[in-house]
């Protein structure tokens, strides 16, 4: 049975680490990278008209671009069957820099959900207290917390004494039982407090949305735009990844300890996998946030609406009709 087990785990990590991983990897880098140019270029030139939440979204970009140059290695790392041929150094300095994407978007995710719950619920007092200056002292603050919470995780083996060549994203199985103590501390501190303080900004702004008239439609629809935004990142990369993380580390503890897995070690070893590929995705759905915020859905359609207009003068219309550009020259003749 253990066997079974053992086997239809290998083919299954086999196939999802060696072919899935890497394309998902590359499908966030060449996406990405993309959004996050095009997000911060737009955020750079209405840089004065957004108010003080572009340091937030400025420093929401920085961690996506910490994180995006380093996917090509780990694509040619899981490509090439779990071997990592660029040294232990840059294998600790890879996974730091997706720890430093990872909690320092959920970081500044939650400083945006708590400018939007100060600008909607308190926004007489909060009118003088919300700076730049206030706004880069509470970024800095959110750097160095990530970088403390992060930096520890180096100190850990990422390779196994009989595999060199490995770079886990945890660490070997030697010391897991003392990675498991420090994820959870971690997880506290670097995603359940943020998500709690998320869910008390936005649970209070809904009520407010909800039984005020005084406040302007257009501000109700954005605001709920955005709590859908943010709710989707937390749902789809934040939760599950903390959640079979800390779940496959107390399996592999237990396996450590007594010889033997959990009962519900197979499918926790499954969505943990999934799971790793899901929290990559937050580097595609964070531009949403500051893209939604520069209010860039409007500057789409606007687009959109450009490229139908040329597409119908270039072209013949349906039915064999004069294209419109010689209906003008027509015309004017």
């Amino acid at each position: 049975m253990l066997g079974d087990r053992r086997n239809t785990t290998e083919w299954f990590r086999s196939v999802y680490e060696h072919v899935t991983l890497p394309a998902i990897y590359t499908f966030v880098f060449i996406i990405g990278l993309g959004a996050n140019v095009w997000g911060l270029k737009s955020l750079l030139q209405k840089w004065k008209s957004l108010g003080h939440i572009n340091v937030f979204l400025l420093n929401l970009g920085i961690a996506n671009f910490l994180f995006l140059p380093t996917l090509p290695f780990l694509t040619a790392y899981y490509f090439m069957g779990n071997k990592w041929i660029f040294g232990d150094a840059f294998c600790k300095i890879t996974r730091f820099c997706f720890n430093l994407n990872l909690y320092g978007s959920i970081g500044f995710l939650t400083c945006i959900s708590v400018y939007r719950y100060l600008a909607i619920v308190h926004a007489v007092k909060a009118k003088g207290r919300i700076t730049v200056r206030n706004s880069v002292a509470i970024s800095v603050v959110v750097w160095l917390l990530v970088s403390a919470q992060s930096l520890p995780d180096m100190l850990f083996p990422k390779n196994s004494p009989n595999r060199t060549e490995k770079c886990h994203h945890t660490t070997s199985n030697e010391y897991v039982e003392n990675y498991l103590k420090y994820s959870v501390g971690w997880t506290l501190t670097g995603f359940v407090m943020p998500l709690l303080i998320f869910l008390g900004c936005y649970g209070h702004v809904t009520l407010v949305l909800c039984h005020k008239n005084t406040i302007n439609k257009v501000v109700k629809q954005r605001s709920l735009k955005l709590m859908f935004i943010l709710i989707l990142l937390f749902s789809v990369c934040y939760i599950p990844y903390h959640i079979f993380k800390n779940l496959s580390l107390y399996s592999r503890a237990f396996f450590f300890k007594h010889g033997k897995y959990p009962t519900w070690d197979k499918g926790v070893f499954t969505a943990h996998q999934i799971s790793r590929g899901l929290v990559c995705l937050n580097s595609v759905l964070n531009p949403l946030v500051y893209l939604h915020v520069m209010d860039i859905p409007a500057q789409l359609q606007q687009l959109l609406q450009r490229f139908r207009q040329t597409f119908t003068r270039l072209f013949v219309s349906e039915y064999g009709s004069v294209p419109v550009a010689q209906t003008v020259s027509t015309a004017i003749s």
